[in-house]
Parts: structure tokens; sequence; C-alpha cells
């Protein structure tokens, strides 16, 4: 049997100029998909109007195209379907799994202090549920005053609606067994924030057809959460493939600030990048400025 044509993505925010890591996890998933004779999508996660700018914008594509990549159009820009979030929203609130809370940062960070035993995931310390048991009266009232507040999914209330065990099929990692509850009530949405990358994310893939989903082992705690999203939006969940974090010679991962491997600045210096590409190698590896990989 013919293999199923893989369709990928590769989804920035441009908040900064794209490094070295983003291009190793950008032309894998661009590989991946072409070995298939899938499709390679590109997409700007870019929901936070805030932070996110046109000139890094226009810098990424730039670099995409300098590496040889190609990608379908239009380009989804996550800015312009706020409405294809609030209609998930609304599902999910149909469904009984989210709730409003009032928590300020501080507050919650404080919450957390005053408790040694408070529970811990993979991304640190969780939301200890404050807002959780608010009744429906006092929700109502906080809101009608104007009080700002944040969306939260009720991972016990949204695991009580699914049926089975949950897992996903990782390329890298196997059969993997989904723990929403490893990372709390996680935030959906803010009111300046339509959406959280967790549900914009899972929203877009399902609507773009992604079937395998291609990105950097640092997101696969939120893999967990994203699992839980989609068999309650009732969405066919895709394939993933977490794979190993390109690390410099101290061992650690490239950032945004990390100036001097950013794909311009690599371009500047008259980097090959037929050159370039052949040592973004599938699997962990270290790049370092002499060209050792």
């Amino acid at each position: 049997m013919a293999e199923t044509p893989i369709v990928t993505r590769f989804a920035p925010s441009p908040t900064g100029l794209l490094h070295i890591g983003h291009a190793y996890s950008a032309c894998l998933g661009y590989e991946t998909a072409k070995a298939s004779g899938g499709r390679f999508l590109l997409r700007f996660e870019d929901i936070d109007t805030t932070r996110c700018r046109p000139e890094f914008e226009s810098a990424i594509l730039e670099d995409l195209a300098w590496l040889g990549l190609s990608w379908e159009t239009p380009v989804r820009r996550q800015s312009e379907h706020f409405d294809d979030y609030r209609a998930a929203l609304d599902r999910l609130d149909e469904a009984g799994v989210l709730y409003p809370c009032f928590c300020t940062r501080a507050e919650i960070a404080a919450e957390i202090a005053r408790s040694p035993s408070a529970p811990h995931g993979p991304e640190g310390p969780l939301y200890p549920g404050t807002c959780r048991s608010l009744s429906p009266e006092e929700r109502r009232a906080r809101i009608e005053v104007g009080e700002p507040y944040a969306l939260r999914l009720d991972v016990s209330a949204a695991m009580a609606r699914v049926s089975g065990t949950l897992s996903w099929q990782d390329r890298h990692a196997g059969k993997v067994i989904a723990q929403p509850e490893s990372l709390g009530d996680v935030v959906l949405a803010r009111r300046d924030v339509p959406a959280s990358y967790h549900l914009a994310s899972v929203v877009d893939d399902h609507l773009q057809g992604v079937n395998l989903i291609v990105r950097g082992e640092d997101l696969f705690p939120a893999t967990h959460v994203h699992i839980l999203l989609q068999a309650l939006l009732g969405y066919e969940p895709p394939a993933y493939y977490h794979h190993g974090l390109l690390l410099d010679a101290d061992g650690k991962r490239f950032a945004k600030r990390d100036k001097s491997v950013t794909l311009a600045s690599l371009r500047a210096a008259g980097v090959d990048p037929e050159a370039l590409v052949k040592r973004l190698k599938p699997g962990r590896m270290t790049w370092t400025t002499s060209g050792e990989a």
C-alpha cells in the first residue's frame, strides 16, 4: 500500500529572526513531506499582535527562500482567523470544560509560594485551581462588573467527557499515552489574546489538514493537552515527530537572542545555503560556528 502523502507545517512566531535551530526544524519538516510526495505549509503564529512585527515576517520569508524551501500559498496568519478560535471556544464552553479565571500572575505566584507541596509539571508549577470552584453566580457577577479574566480548560471535567485512553503516535518516541493533567488547567484565551498557543495551533492544524506535526522536543509536553483538545473538538489526531534539538557548543538550545546564528547573519557572512542544509541532518546534534556539527 502506498504511503499516505504527508501534510506538515512550519509555524514560527514573527517576534524575531530565525536562528539555525529554526532552520533545522523547517528543513526536516520540508524534506519529510517532500519524500512522501506530500505538502509543506507555512503558517505565521501571530495571534499575539503586540509582539509580532511585519518586518520579522518578511525576514522569515526571505530566510526560508534562501534555504531553498518552498511552500503553498496563501500563508495562514492566525491574526486573520480569530473567528475560528472563538467558534472552538464556544464548543468547549458548551461542553462545560471551560471556566473563567480572575487570578493575576502575581496572585498565582503568591498562592504557589504559600503551598510548598504545590503540584509541578514539565513546564513548572501548575495553576492551583483557585477559580475552579467559584459558583456560577460569583463568576457571572465578577464578569458583569468588568473584572478581567482568562478562560482555562478544566482538565478533570474534560477528561470525564472523553472515553478510552488518549494517546498519539510519535516518530521519535513511539506510542505515547497522553496525560493532560500533567500541565494542569491551561489557559486557552485571554482578554488581550483571543486564543492561546494550545488552542490556536490545534484548530489551525485541523483546518489545514495537517497529518504530521514536525516540531522540537521542547514542545512534547504541550502535546498532552493538544490530544485532549482534539478529542473534545472531534478532530482526527495527527501523527507527531518531536525531533531532538539543535544545541550549541555548551549543550544549550538556541534562542532568538542568539544573534550570531540567525540565518540573516549566516547569509551575510557568505555561508552557502546548500552546504548549510546538508549539515542539518536528522537527530540531536551540536552546532558550532566553526562549521563542525
